[in-house]
């Protein structure tokens, strides 16, 4: 593949597309941003609705329209899904600036996946000479807590007199104090208080499991995070693994935890290349260990600091709803600034609505369903969002009329 320089594709083409704080993101050290071309390390800042995903897969693609090895990319995202949305986004980005050539470009973006996904790739190809046999199985969750109820039961654990926390606490537990790297007396003083009696008796289950892992050749997926920051903690492996990319981007920064964060730092320590996105406001993963600390603290990680560009202009929302989210933002006590604004406006406030539980919930909802049917709002012009699939557990109790909605 030509490794010399591309010109700069035609900004008009595709930039023109973008705002001006997006394209500020896209075009960073590329040559085409004003200062000129640099590797410094940037972090977007990514407003809910401001189009983060479309301004990571168009800074990808202008990567590669502007000169930029492909294989010489890494992309991490935070699910498998969102890994192949954004490599047929890129894809798609590259074809309308380089036509033909698109294609074979795009495809040859190989490094693109979750940490666990790329840590999985890099451990086998790493294996022997950290003392690793390169064929290991690698457990699901499922399996982890299967192998850890056995080392359970053969401790004798799951027959005390005062019951003992069962297999999925006990994962959750081990998985929390890998992830965080704090010692297990804190883990269970501040969040699972309830199981800080048995603290001795868990360290020697752990122990257990560990070597029982050794002894079967399996890794758990903490351990695909764990072993490769172990690997990037050696100053010769952090340089050859850290080598094989001119770049690394990562997507949903605000949701990584200590040993993602110490990957970064082990394979680009002072930050060249590297790209980060994410929302301080938008963390919600803790109870995975991730910490917002992450992304807060990254500017001040490198000297000098890597460069922020704030991306406020929300593309899906009216303006009420954005004063409000504002108000809410503004509370945080540590933050960067940022102040979601939009074109959209509308007369119409957002609710907050006091519930008492799921039920209650549930039926609220469905009773507003049913006020804009009879309003003449039809049923598939409405929808009902959450977070999570098991939130919607509730409204499979519904009013029998939407059922039969539903049905016709």
């Amino acid at each position: 593949m030509n490794s010399e320089p591309s010109p700069a594709p035609d900004r008009d083409d595709y930039l023109s597309r973008l705002n001006d704080a997006q394209r500020q993101a896209v075009t960073h050290g590329t040559g085409v941003s004003a200062g000129g071309a640099d590797s410094s390390p940037l972090l977007v800042i990514a407003g809910a609705g401001s189009g983060k995903t479309n301004t990571l897969a168009h800074r990808v693609a202008h990567l590669i329209a502007s000169g930029a090895d492909p294989r010489r990319i890494l992309l991490l995202t935070f699910s498998r899904r969102a890994s192949v949305e954004m490599t047929r986004r890129v894809e798609r980005i590259c074809r309308t600036v380089l036509g033909d050539k698109a294609g074979p470009l795009a495809d040859a973006l190989a490094w693109a996946g979750t940490f666990h996904s790329i840590g999985a790739r890099l451990l086998r190809e790493y294996a022997q000479q950290i003392g690793m046999d390169p064929a290991f199985s690698i457990h699901d969750r499922e399996d982890s807590a299967d192998l850890m109820n056995l080392i359970r039961h053969d401790l004798g654990f799951s027959k005390t007199e005062k019951r003992f926390p069962g297999k999925g606490t006990c994962l959750a537990i081990y998985s929390r104090v890998v992830n965080s790297g704090a010692p297990l007396a804190d883990v269970l003083l501040k969040h699972y208080p309830w199981c800080a009696g048995w603290e001795a008796q868990l360290k020697q289950l752990f122990a257990g499991y560990v070597t029982a892992k050794q002894e079967q050749g399996v890794l758990d997926y903490d351990d695909l995070l764990l072993c490769w920051a172990q690997m990037v903690s050696d100053p010769m492996l952090a340089a050859d693994i850290g080598g094989k990319w001119d770049h690394v981007l990562v997507d949903e920064y605000q949701d990584t935890n200590r040993l993602q964060a110490d990957i970064l730092l082990g394979m680009k320590p002072d930050g060249r290349g590297l790209t980060v996105v994410g929302d301080d406001a938008q963390s919600i993963y803790a109870f995975r260990a991730a910490t917002v600390r992450n992304i807060l603290d990254f500017p001040g990680q490198f000297k000098p600091e890597a460069r922020v560009v704030t991306l406020d202009r929300n593309y899906r929302s009216t303006k009420p709803i954005l004063d409000a989210a504002n108000a809410v933002i503004r509370e945080a006590a540590e933050r960067f600034t940022k102040d979601l604004w939009t074109e959209r406006a509308s007369e119409e406030k957002p609710r907050l609505v006091t519930i008492w539980d799921d039920t209650a919930q549930a039926n609220y909802i469905a009773d507003r369903v049913l006020e804009e049917r009879e309003a003449g709002t039809p049923m598939k012009q409405q929808a009902v969002l959450f977070r999570a699939s098991h939130h919607s557990g509730t409204l499979s109790r519904l009013p029998g009329d939407i059922r039969h909605e539903r049905s016709s």
